[in-house]
């Protein structure tokens, strides 16, 4: 992996990790697109920049989470279903990122999935406005959500978000949620997989990573914004067509 495949990846990330459209299908298909061949490297590259995302979210919500213990509880909550099945499945997970047959395959499924959902759902006035009015249990309700993003290209924010919906939250205060959940959710996978296979990068490597980190940092605190810019005025159903279509053309004419 070179530089500029580094650079292309990490802006990919920026963009998409955030967004219900799946930032780790969209890093594989983009790997793919640059005909990079699939190594320990590539995987542990395209969980570890996600770090630089999150680092975004703490970035822009640091006042939030610095506020005081109980949203902190909410999120560990929220976290534990995760990262219990996550560790439990490592091994299987990081084989399954070995190719986009699952990535498509999940971003077709869930992006009529995200469609039909949000054609049935209605907010309402009386949801949820505000993240610190979130139940333990509708907390660990959304980290179950979260589960099902184990499976490449399934979306962990689409998950979330739609586990938030049918809690009876606002779309914004999901959003909110899924930013924050995704603290501990990335920080340990990336901190895990650094751990069982850093000892085999060379310094190089670890450079192409750093440029990954920063440059997916940058790019997500703007993807933040566009997103929650979205929610105030419209629903998800535009990013179900989009997963359904970007799913459709690489079956069609790249894959």
């Amino acid at each position: 992996m070179s530089y500029f495949h580094a650079i292309i990846i990490a802006i990919v990330e920026g963009i998409t990790e955030f967004l219900p459209i799946s930032s780790t299908g969209h890093m594989i298909l983009t790997a793919d697109l640059l005909t990079l061949s699939h190594s320990d490297f590539l995987s542990t590259f395209t969980i570890s920049i996600q770090l630089g995302a999150i680092l975004a979210v703490v970035f822009l919500y640091w006042k939030k989470l610095f506020a005081g213990i109980e949203i902190w509880k909410k999120i560990i909550i929220a976290f534990l279903p995760s990262a219990i099945l996550g560790f439990t499945f490592y091994p299987f997970i990081k084989q399954m990122l070995a190719g986009n047959a699952v990535v498509l395959r999940s971003l077709f499924f869930g992006g009529i999935a995200l469609i039909i959902f949000e054609l049935w759902h209605k907010e309402k006035e009386t949801d949820i406005a505000e993240v610190e009015k979130i139940s333990y249990k509708q907390s660990l309700v959304v980290g179950l959500y979260q589960c099902i993003a184990m499976i490449p290209g399934v979306s962990r924010s689409a998950a979330t978000i739609i586990g938030g919906l049918t809690q009876r939250m606002k779309r914004q205060t999901i959003v909110e949620f899924s930013f924050l959940l995704a603290i501990p959710t990335m920080g340990a996978a990336t901190g895990y997989d650094l751990l069982k296979n850093a000892s085999s990068f060379s310094f190089d490597q670890f450079y192409i990573l750093a440029v990954g980190f920063i440059i997916s940092f940058f790019v997500a605190i703007v993807s933040i914004k566009f997103l929650l810019s979205i929610v105030k005025k419209y629903t998800f159903v535009g990013f179900g067509v989009y997963r359904v279509m970007i799913a459709i053309v690489f079956w069609l004419f790249i894959r």
